[in-house]
C-alpha cells in the first residue's frame, strides 16, 4: 500500500482510508476480521463520524478491536462532528462536547484528525477557533478537517483558526465528476461549464489540503453503486476491459482512477467485504495511463470540448 502525504502534518497515511459508517450492523467479529483484513492490506486510516449508527458504529469498532496501546500506535483515527437531529452545529461547546463523546466511543484519549462535518450556516468561526485551541493544547486531537467545504468557507475558518486545515472530504467517483468537468469546460456554454464549487479542486491543490473523495463507487447521492449497474453498459464495458488488462477486479480500477488524479487524493472506501477490501488495495500498485483515465472519463457520459 502506498502513502499519501497530508501537507503540515506527519501522519504516515495509507493512500486508501477505510470507511466505518456502515458497520453498526456487523457483529464484533465481522467487524474485527473487516478491519485486520485492511491492516494486512496495508489500511491504516479510519474514518469515522459521531453521527454514524448514532455514534454506536464507533462504539463497536473500539469494542470488536478490543482497542489497546499497542493496537492504536498501529492506526490513524479520524471522526467528524457537526452534524445534529435537524441542523448543524459547530458552536464552541457542541465541538467539545462531541470530541468527548467521539473518544469514549473509540476508548482513547485521542484522534489524529477532526473534521466539521458540513457547513454550518450559522457558524462562528471564532468560537471553532476557541475549540480548535483546546482540542489541540490538551491533546486530545492532532490535526484538524473539513467535509464539504467550499474555498470562501475555508477562507473563513482560516482567518481565525491558527491550526492548518489539512483535509476537505468531498464527494467524488467516476460518475459524481462536477469539480472535474468545471475544469475542463471553462467558458463553455454548457451544464458541465458550472462551477458549484467554487474550484474547490484547484483551491485544495494550491492551499495542501488533502481531498478525500467520500462514496467513490456511487452515483447520484446516494443512489447506488454505478460497478455492474446496468444503467452504465458503456462505463462498465470499459472499466472491465482495463480491469482485465490489468489482472485486478472493477473495484479497484475504480478507485486507481481516482488516485490517478495528481492531486493525490485520498479515497474513504465504506465497504463492509473484506474481499472487497483486497481487492480495493490492489488499486495502489495500478497507474492508470492518460489514455485509460479519459476513457473511463468519457465512458461515464462525459465529453470534452
Amino acid at each position: 500500500m502506498n502513502k499519501v502525504k497530508i501537507a503540515k502534518c506527519d501522519l504516515d497515511a495509507s493512500e486508501i482510508a477505510l470507511g466505518c459508517m456502515r458497520i453498526v450492523d456487523m457483529t464484533n467479529q465481522e467487524i474485527a476480521t473487516l478491519v485486520h483484513t485492511a491492516l494486512d492490506e496495508g489500511i491504516n486510516f479510519f474514518d469515522h463520524a459521531d453521527i454514524y449508527g448514532g455514534g454506536q458504529s464507533e462504539t463497536k469498532f473500539a469494542e470488536a478491536l478490543k482497542m489497546n496501546a499497542s493496537l492504536r500506535e498501529k492506526i490513524i483515527l479520524q471522526s467528524k462532528c457537526g452534524i445534529r437531529q435537524g441542523s448543524f452545529d459547530f458552536s464552541k461547546g457542541h465541538i467539545l462536547k462531541a470530541v468527548d463523546g467521539i473518544l469514549k466511543r473509540l476508548q482513547t484519549d485521542h484522534i489524529d484528525i477532526l473534521l466539521l462535518h458540513r457547513p454550518d450556516a450559522l457558524v462562528e468561526p471564532e468560537e471553532v477557533a476557541e475549540a480548535f485551541t483546546i482540542l489541540e493544547d490538551s491533546g486530545k486531537v492532532r490535526y484538524f478537517g473539513v467535509s464539504n467545504q467550499n474555498p470562501m468557507q475555508i477562507e473563513l475558518l482560516s482567518k481565525f483558526v491558527k491550526q492548518p486545515l489539512v483535509i476537505n472530504q468531498l464527494q467524488l467517483s467516476i460518475t459524481n465528476t462536477g469539480m472535474i468537468d468545471a475544469g475542463i469546460n471553462v467558458n463553455m456554454k454548457i451544464d458541465s461549464s458550472f462551477d458549484r464549487d467554487g474550484s474547490i479542486l484547484d483551491y485544495c491543490r494550491l492551499k495542501e489540503i488533502t481531498i478525500q473523495p467520500w462514496s467513490p463507487f456511487q452515483y447520484g447521492f446516494f443512489e447506488g453503486a454505478f460497478l455492474n449497474n446496468e444503467k452504465f453498459p458503456e462505463l462498465n464495458l470499459k472499466i472491465n476491459e482495463i480491469a482485465s488488462l490489468r489482472g485486478v477486479t472493477n473495484t479497484a480500477i475504480a478507485i486507481a482512477w481516482l488516485l490517478r488524479h495528481p492531486a493525490r487524493m485520498q479515497p474513504i472506501v465504506g465497504t463492509t467485504n473484506p474481499g472487497r477490501v483486497k481487492d480495493v488495495c490492489k488499486a495502489s500498485d495500478v497507474k492508470l495511463t492518460r489514455e485509460e483515465w479519459y476513457a473511463i472519463y468519457l465512458a461515464a457520459g462525459n465529453k470534452l470540448p
